[in-house]
């Protein structure tokens, strides 16, 4: 397969120096260490069709990777050396820029993209820890979500039509962005969140939306999660200003606190939950500070909030979202945990905070509980950390999988789901076919059969294998 290739994909095209596949063939997480005898990279969606074809007439699986920070082990080849590793990092072209619209192929990264649109006066209004080197193939491909999914959505409704090429390599283009279009099943949407299962997306249209004219980023403290998710309702119903509501508890900002070198708190006194909330206005506009000042009088007049603090500048803004982005790096250099990407109702997310926390402390003494994450949209990080002292690799292998799967009964007996942004990739694969309802995980096998029938399309992700004899 390689020789028939090389002619075509030239120098650099394909890599075979163990070397320097060596950084592709382990995940974000350093949990997967995968191998891959050799890393193919694309220039052009026409390249990667014939990479698919091979691969189809050679029966070669294939790996698709972006920027490779996957949580769950979603871009990692397998162990066996049985796949090859399709990098799409070389595909860095923002084929066009207009007024509601760009059209980014996958390889562009995500802060790039959000820099050209700024200069031509619009905003991609996504936004993630990663965006340094996410790229736009992940972010389809994953249905990324982010901070701002409260007022924009995730990435499935950011994206306007995508272009992939199919398991057969032809190539789907859906980057004409029709407003109607009822030819049957919409490809675009099968292709979003399907972690490259079903195809490998080259590109993708994405909707921009008018640039920030001015925000208010603040911090407040509140008694409880239904404190929070109060104040967010009275936001709401004040106005649509408000993009980002975040939520964590004292123990998760103290870890943040400790992580970043000169990090102050926002607030002088101690406090068991703190909110970060920015709300905007696009040019031309009035500013959203009288806004979030009104409500936060109101509520602290009323005892919903017990302290609060407005950013007096962009400097102390971006300090705010410093701690909030450290998050998962903070807890991550606190010692072992079993970390959760969930999502449950947004009304019942502060009852479950609390007592899912409740529930696993009980259930594994000595072990730590806690969430932080998107009041707005049900989404939890949920963390439930090693007791002190613990081994790190005997507790990750032996307590933590039983911790996870006790956590996903309780979100799901909420009505919740396993993964809310991060997909399910390796990690989550087992988890889904346990507690799947069995009409979708056989909606989800079938669809895969049929769009890629040779499995040669990321294998080892999102479904667990059939069953021995079927």
């Amino acid at each position: 397969m390689l020789a028939d290739l090389a002619p075509m994909l030239g120098e650099g095209g394909i890599v075979t120096d163990p070397a320097a596949i060596a950084p592709w063939e382990i995940d974000w997480r350093r949990r997967w260490q995968g191998h891959a005898p050799a890393l193919l990279q694309p220039r052009s969606t026409a390249e990667v069709a014939a990479i698919v074809r091979a691969a189809a007439r050679h029966r070669v699986p294939l790996v698709p990777q972006g920027g490779n920070s996957s949580m769950v082990g979603g871009a990692t080849p397998p162990a066996d050396g049985g796949a090859l590793l399709l990098s799409l990092r070389r595909m860095t072209a923002i084929r066009s820029l207009t007024g509601t619209l760009a059209v980014a192929e996958a390889g562009v990264i995500l802060q790039t993209l959000q820099e050209a649109a700024l200069a031509t006066g619009r905003r991609f209004p996504l936004t993630l820890g990663a965006r340094g080197t996410a790229t736009v193939g992940g972010l389809v491909s994953t249905n990324a979500g982010g901070t701002q999914v409260l007022r924009f959505g995730t990435m499935r409704g950011l994206v306007a039509g995508v272009e992939a090429v199919l398991a057969d390599g032809s190539v789907h283009d859906g980057t004409a962005a029709l407003a109607k279009d009822n030819r049957g099943y919409s490809l675009d949407q099968l292709l979003i969140g399907a972690e490259g299962t079903l195809g490998i997306v080259t590109a993708a249209a994405l909707k921009l939306v008018p640039a920030i004219g001015a925000r208010t980023v603040a911090w407040a403290a509140v008694a409880d999660p239904a404190a929070a998710l109060a104040l967010l309702r009275r936001f709401q119903a004040a106005g649509d200003a408000v993009e980002s509501f975040e939520i964590m508890p004292r123990e998760t900002l103290a870890a943040a606190l400790a992580h970043v070198p000169g990090a102050r708190s926002p607030l002088a006194s101690d406090h068991a939950w703190h909110l970060l909330i920015e709300a905007t206005a696009p040019l031309g506009a009035a500013p959203p500070l009288a806004f979030v000042e009104g409500v936060l009088a109101t509520a602290l007049e009323d005892g919903l909030i017990a302290d609060a603090t407005i950013a007096a500048s962009e400097a102390q803004a971006e300090a705010f979202w410093r701690l909030r982005d450290s998050l998962s790096d903070a807890e991550r250099a606190t010692g072992p945990a079993a970390q959760h990407d969930i999502a449950v109702p947004v009304d019942a997310m502060p009852g479950f905070m609390v007592e899912a926390a409740a529930a696993c402390e009980a259930r594994f003494p000595g072990t730590r509980a806690s969430g932080f994450g998107h009041l707005g949209d049900g989404n939890i990080h949920f963390h439930v950390r090693a007791p002190r002292g613990a081994d790190r690799a005997r507790w990750t292998a032996e307590e933590a999988p039983g911790i996870s799967r006790f956590v996903h009964d309780l979100v799901t007996q909420a009505g919740g789901t396993i993964s809310a942004e991060h997909g399910i990739g390796q990690m989550k694969r087992a988890e889904l076919a346990r507690l799947a309802p069995p009409g979708r995980l056989h909606a989800l096998a079938a669809i895969k059969a049929a769009l890629d029938p040779l499995g040669i399309l990321n294998p080892g992700k999102l479904l667990a294998p059939p069953p021995a004899g079927q």
